[in-house]
């Protein structure tokens, strides 16, 4: 089943793609710590955004990094992506 067909309210009605994952979410997604992906948020090298004391990451950041990936750039690095970073095709 896909995300898009998971019903949020259990009445059969389509959900959209959330735009944002938890720090949890996103770690297991990516196979790795929770505490791993804090400190590279921290130093600044995962992009995020913090709203008061909770910290989320865009969908689109992690969903564009895997496009870069997959797209035979070779390797890419979360911290290009971070705010400041020399993301590929940023200004």
């Amino acid at each position: 089943m896909s995300p898009r067909s998971t019903a949020a309210f259990g009445d059969g009605r389509p959900t959209e793609p959330r735009p944002f994952h938890s720090v949890a979410e996103t770690a297991r997604m990516l196979g790795t710590s929770e505490m791993t992906l804090y400190r590279a948020i921290a130093a600044g090298e995962f992009p995020a955004v913090r709203i008061r004391g909770r910290i989320i990451v865009p969908r689109q950041a992690i969903e564009a990094m895997t496009a870069a990936a997959m797209s035979g750039a070779g390797l890419v690095d979360a911290a290009d992506w971070a705010e400041g970073g020399n993301r590929p095709g940023a200004a």
